[in-house]
């Protein structure tokens, strides 16, 4: 009997079916369970992305309030759990920061939430490594750069105006580096920097769109939701790279 018992106790142990299979098969199980947060993530995401603007658009300050701060965190969640580069992470994290400090009417918020968005747009840019930008579309967009501040510029309050300079730098950089993770990416950096851009046309006293808070809100959503999907696409599908050229991060 003691044989027998030892002989059964190896074949578990080789098949899987004894305590080190037992803990491989929960290891292998943990992925799964991440897969299974992907969907409630991004419907989660989707439903207060509604909520906030519902909120903006019928002037319901405690829906955007709540909903707002919720945005960024639930689409990092999202990437997480579809297995996304840190830097994409950071990147929505420190869009969080900024979201959450622009919900103060004050000079100092702004310029704090300006600085954790800035700090995001420098996680996308490391993101988008070394890869070169078209050079029509990098012409084109150190044009708007410049034709744009130079307008804003008379109209700013003469301490933002360096600090929405720099920022501008960086976010107009982000919008033509994006193209690097394909033409979705590309998009949603174009539509950042038509967020953002919305928004120093309000500080600077231009007329506005109807509803601009809305289209403010609408484009960033867009934009942060595009580049998101955009670098979480099969590297093939985004770069034409081969599935062996190596990990996205």
């Amino acid at each position: 009997m003691s044989a027998e018992a030892d002989r059964d106790r190896r074949t578990n142990t080789d098949t899987g079916r004894g305590p080190r299979g037992a803990g491989r098969t929960g290891a292998d199980a943990g992925p799964g369970r991440r897969d299974r947060l992907v969907r409630p993530l991004l419907i989660a995401f989707l439903v207060a992305g509604a909520v906030d603007l519902v909120g903006v658009l019928a002037g319901i300050e405690l829906a955007h309030q709540i909903a707002k701060p919720l945005l960024m965190p639930l689409l990092a969640g999202y990437a997480l759990a579809r297995r996304g580069p840190r830097l994409l992470v950071a990147a929505l994290l420190f869009g969080w920061g900024g979201d959450t400090f622009l919900l103060f009417d004050s000079d100092p918020a702004f310029l704090v939430g300006m600085g954790s968005f800035a700090v995001g747009h420098v996680c996308y840019l490391w993101l988008f490594g070394r890869a070169h930008s078209s050079p029509v579309a990098a012409l084109g967009y150190a044009v708007v750069l410049i034709v744009f501040v130079a307008l804003l510029w008379n109209g700013l309050p003469a301490d933002m105006r360096v600090p929405m300079a720099g920022y501008s730098m960086l976010l107009t950089a982000t919008a033509c580096r994006a193209g690097a993770l394909g033409m979705r990416a590309a998009v949603g950096g174009g539509l950042f920097l038509l967020s953002d851009g919305l928004i120093a046309t309000g500080i600077a006293d231009w007329p506005q769109l109807p509803a601009p808070d809305f289209w403010v809100m609408f484009t960033y959503l867009a934009a942060q939701y595009l580049l998101t999907t955009g670098a979480l696409a099969p590297a093939p599908e985004r770069t034409g790279r081969t599935a062996t050229d190596g990990p996205r991060d």
